[in-house]
């Protein structure tokens, strides 16, 4: 089960899931009040309700995937079919058999799948640059998070934050920057986030996401001058 902690491995990805969900709950009114939205909005939620389709779902994901693999061996330098080949991945992933939603857990497929989603996405910025498919990037924070690679969630927030400037993607880059000992840029995602916040309500912001780094750090035994 996904709350099985008896693995490190698990109770870290169950930590930096928690953690922010936590942290966006806690602080909801204030960023859906601004606008601010998340990278969990659209991302793993939407895997997760992609089993109310069953097979005919799952079966309308797997022809895309085909569709999108033919597409790029005409054309291997399609920078949007790769993106597109990883968020269709990534619905596969949380679809059928490949997710178990009585358990809250990818199976074995469904973790392959997220694997393969990835490795699109990698081929994508590859080829996109500073181009990269924001809303795309929004699904590959939320399967990184499911592979455990923070690392890489952070990377694919900042393509989401620097697209929408928005305080709740600089805040959620913030989060998963401290989770990932990134504290310098987590700092830099922080005050940006207090920056686009409206005047009233940065010490809020401010704040929280004081608190969360303090809780990560106090979590990985990191210090304040670490990360970058």
């Amino acid at each position: 089960m996904l709350f099985d902690l008896r693995s490190s491995g698990r109770r870290r990805t169950i930590k930096v899931i928690y953690v922010t969900l936590a942290f966006l709950m806690g602080g909801g009114l204030i960023f859906f009040g601004i606008g601010g939205g998340t990278a969990l909005n659209g991302g793993l939620f939407d895997a997760f309700s992609g089993n109310s389709g069953g097979g005919s779902v799952d079966d309308r994901f797997k022809k895309q995937e085909t569709a999108l693999v033919a597409k790029i061996r005409a054309n291997p330098e399609d920078a949007a079919a790769y993106a597109q080949l990883a968020r269709v991945r990534f619905q596969l992933a949380g679809s059928g058999d490949q997710y178990d939603p009585n358990s809250n857990q990818y199976t074995s497929a469904g973790k392959a799948e997220l694997r393969q989603a990835v490795a699109a996405w990698q081929k994508h910025l590859t080829l996109a640059g500073e181009k990269a498919d924001s809303r795309v990037a929004t699904s590959m924070v939320n399967a990184y998070i499911a592979l455990n690679d923070t690392k890489n969630a952070v990377a694919a927030q900042e393509v989401v934050a620097e697209d929408r400037n928005t305080p709740g993607q600089y805040s959620t880059l913030a989060l998963l920057a401290y989770q990932a000992g990134q504290t310098r840029k987590g700092d830099l995602a922080k005050d940006k986030a207090v920056e686009l916040t409206p005047k009233d309500q940065r010490a809020t912001v401010k704040a929280q996401l004081e608190q969360a780094k303090q809780q990560a750090l106090g979590a990985t035994g990191g210090t304040s001058g670490s990360g970058g």
